[in-house]
């Protein structure tokens, strides 16, 4: 089996289409959404309706921050995210904020943990984004992989069996295979808003059968996703933050 790692599309359509037709044609058979459906981007609906048909087949998908807020949740936010997600809210239907309202903060299956922030504290929605905060995480999850987003930079780190931690940047389309001698912590980067300085959308692939991750960058059409955000009205600076990856 083969499984496409989603994070963070932030009601990027542009993104998150471009995403799901590269894993259809990667012969991806299982979705795990990680949270961060809504919020920057100009269109939630389409994103939430799209994560909703998902899951109903099957999907995995948890709760990030920006989704809390806009069912309803107090959260700290900057004053641009915060415009984006008192306009959200305008646009959500009552079966949008019931499902975001229904969704966990984590799901394990097996030996596999599935969170948006740091796995150490779920609802604190702390980052991970060095290696002290690596290693916090991987201490407080007996998971032999962990998989979480929030940060929209890609990233993997590991614990090794004597204890020692490490990191390293994932390379586009590079595959890693994550042996079981380690436990692994990878940081998925974002579908819809990356953060890296590649502009290019960011989604990741497992292959089940050999413990091996892809991480995948795919261009898509940037210029309908940020002309949208300022139609809408939303802080220009939401869709200009596209064509520049952070």
């Amino acid at each position: 089996m083969r499984t496409a790692l989603i994070s963070d599309i932030h009601g990027n359509r542009e993104a998150l289409e471009a995403c799901l037709e590269h894993a259809d044609r990667a012969g991806v058979d299982a979705y795990v959404f990680l949270g961060d459906f809504v919020g920057y981007g100009a269109d939630p609906v389409f994103v939430l309706d799209t994560v909703m048909d998902f899951a109903t087949k099957g999907a995995v998908a948890v709760l990030g921050n920006h989704d809390a807020a806009a069912a309803g949740a107090r959260t700290d936010m900057n004053d641009d995210a915060a415009a984006a997600i008192a306009w959200t809210r305008t646009v959500l239907s009552d079966a949008h904020r019931d499902f975001l309202a229904r969704l966990p903060l984590a799901v394990e299956k097996g030996t596999t943990l599935y969170v948006h922030a740091d796995p150490s504290d779920p609802a604190g929605w702390g980052y991970v984004t060095d290696l002290y905060s690596a290693s916090r995480a991987l201490v407080a999850t007996r998971a032999h992989v962990t998989f979480c987003g929030h940060t929209h930079v890609p990233s993997l780190f590991h614990m090794s069996v004597t204890g020692k931690f490490a990191s390293f940047d994932p390379v586009d389309r590079v595959e890693i295979p994550l042996t079981q001698r380690r436990r692994w912590l990878a940081v998925i980067g974002s579908v819809g808003q990356p953060r890296d300085r590649n502009p290019a959308a960011c989604y990741a692939i497992l292959d089940d059968a050999t413990d091996v991750l892809t991480y995948v960058r795919v261009p898509y059409d940037i210029d309908s996703a940020a002309r949208k955000i300022i139609e809408a009205g939303l802080p220009v600076g939401l869709a200009y933050r596209l064509y520049e990856g952070y």
